[in-house]
């Protein structure tokens, strides 16, 4: 770190912020799982205006000296109960109109989990009561709250486009052990459309690794369990 000079050290100490309007800062979050066959996203109920009583995602404004991702674990704890989750930034929204009570910058972050884990991070046990499939939260007869929409809707563009290039994202909602037909059908989801059996096989190739064991096959035949291959190297955006 640069010494700072006796000089700048007292143009700081004269340095006045008030010459300039400052805009706040916020974190929204999103955060994705899989449920009954359904990419859903966590979204909360405003309980005061702006938007009383429409969707909108979690967020919170970020303390003065507070980091950006400290705001998004107090956020998402204090909104949702959801506790110990990583998320990756995701998209910065700075139109000026975004908000209609004053100027406000927000940072969105997203995280791709499967139902089980989210399940698991939920303090209260109840993180399913959070749960909208996002087709239906992004229909134009729905209103959500500020540009929310707009944020799901790059989130959800983002997703796919990265699900199509056939990144690893899908292993993000998966258990540690898992069936090829189950590992195929998120794709799907993701992708929004079928896949050719033999096709997706040969394309997720490399990234698997077949375990000795297999489903039960209680009801259905017998399928073998695969786990993520740990080196194989996603492709890139």
């Amino acid at each position: 770190m640069k010494k700072t000079t006796s000089e700048e050290k007292e143009f700081l100490q004269q340095y006045d912020s008030s010459m300039f309007e400052k805009p706040s800062v916020a974190v929204d979050v999103l955060i994705f799982t899989i449920e009954d066959d359904t990419l859903k996203v966590v979204m909360v109920e405003r309980s005061e205006f702006p938007y009383k009583g429409c969707l909108a995602l979690p967020g919170v404004f970020v303390g003065i000296d507070e980091s950006l991702e400290d705001a998004v674990k107090r956020g998402v704890k204090v909104e949702t109960g959801l506790t110990d989750m990583y998320f990756e930034q995701l998209y910065t929204w700075g139109d000026v109109k975004r908000d209609p009570r004053m100027r406000i910058i927000s940072v969105s972050y997203m995280a791709l989990v499967s139902i089980d884990q989210l399940c698991a991070k939920s303090a209260n046990g109840n993180i399913r009561d959070y749960l909208y499939p996002v087709e239906e939260v992004l229909t134009p007869d729905k209103e959500l709250a500020f540009d929310h929409k707009e944020i799901i809707a790059y989130a959800r563009t983002r997703i796919k486009n990265k699900a199509a290039a056939y990144s690893d994202i899908a292993f993000n909602f998966m258990s540690e052990k898992f069936t090829l037909p189950k590992l195929q059908k998120v794709y799907e989801i993701l992708m929004d459309k079928p896949l050719y059996k033999a096709n997706f096989r040969k394309k997720v190739s490399p990234m698997v690794l077949e375990t000795e064991e297999s489903t039960s096959g209680e009801a259905h035949r017998p399928s073998k369990l695969y786990v993520k291959n740990a080196d194989y190297n996603a492709l890139e955006e």
